[in-house]
């Protein structure tokens, strides 16, 4: 069953749905997707995170879906720290569910998605398990980059940064992207688990980001390696065999 399942955040709209499973008696465990910054190229071979919810919610998990702000039908611009905040309303909204077990809630990220996964579980002990794919450790690529203005330029012809007078102020959106790291945070998970996932030669975001992170981490933790150059880990069938696998084990 799939119900529509908005969120209101900072006065946005942020649209979602949460997938509950068939063969699995409530309160089921549940997971929350958190995708990465869209490249702005639609492929429509691509299922998406529909496609990934219906796939784990197969296996007798309850997956809730959304659209950070900027993305897809969510309203707003692209802000990290926003990201944050609209992640943070979610994990409140899907664990008052009356279908969903409280104690078994897992946050599943993919790049900039898994470092806010990352940043919010380690403030919110609500959050049982994180799994992090293609995660980079920190946002230094952007916030550090001399080239920001022509990323912003990128963001605005992709259609995450909507309004022309947004950011209000470009060093007060640059400094979001420092104060959301995943490294920092990363210790303060502990002891609950974390997966991290990541492809050998990712051309994004290299191997090097979850070998830091890795490090990083507190027990218990797993590091997955793949081979290949998939970025986009959801596509992969042996990452997300592992997901579910571990998902399994660590919720079940």
């Amino acid at each position: 069953m799939i119900r529509e399942l908005d969120l209101t955040v900072d006065a946005l709209k942020i649209r979602g749905q949460l997938y509950l499973p068939e063969k699995t008696a409530p309160p089921s465990p549940a997971v929350i997707l958190c995708h990465g910054i869209p490249s702005g190229l639609a492929d429509p071979t691509d299922g998406g995170y529909p496609l990934l919810a219906r796939t784990i919610s197969g296996e007798g998990l309850a997956v809730y879906t959304f659209r950070f702000r900027g993305s897809g039908e969510s309203q707003g611009n692209f802000d990290i720290p926003g990201w944050t905040r609209d992640l943070r309303a979610a994990v409140d909204t899907v664990y008052k569910q009356p279908e969903i077990d409280p104690k078994r809630l897992a946050l599943v990220g993919f790049s900039a998605g898994a470092s806010v996964s990352i940043y919010v579980a380690a403030q919110d002990r609500r959050v049982a398990a994180v799994a992090a794919c293609a995660s980079p450790a920190d946002f230094s690529s952007i916030s550090e980059s001399a080239g920001f203005q022509t990323t912003l330029q990128h963001f605005r012809q992709i259609g995450i940064i909507r309004d022309p007078a947004f950011p209000p102020s470009l060093p007060g959106w640059l400094e979001g992207f420092r104060s959301v790291n995943a490294l920092q945070a990363i210790p303060s998970i502990s002891p609950r688990p974390v997966l991290l996932i990541h492809a050998a030669q990712d051309p994004v975001v290299p191997l090097s980001n979850s070998e830091r992170l890795y490090q990083a981490a507190g027990e218990p933790r797993q590091f997955i390696v793949i081979p290949g150059d998939e970025h986009r880990l959801r596509r992969s069938q042996t990452a997300v065999n592992c997901l579910i696998n571990w998902l399994k084990a660590n919720l079940n």
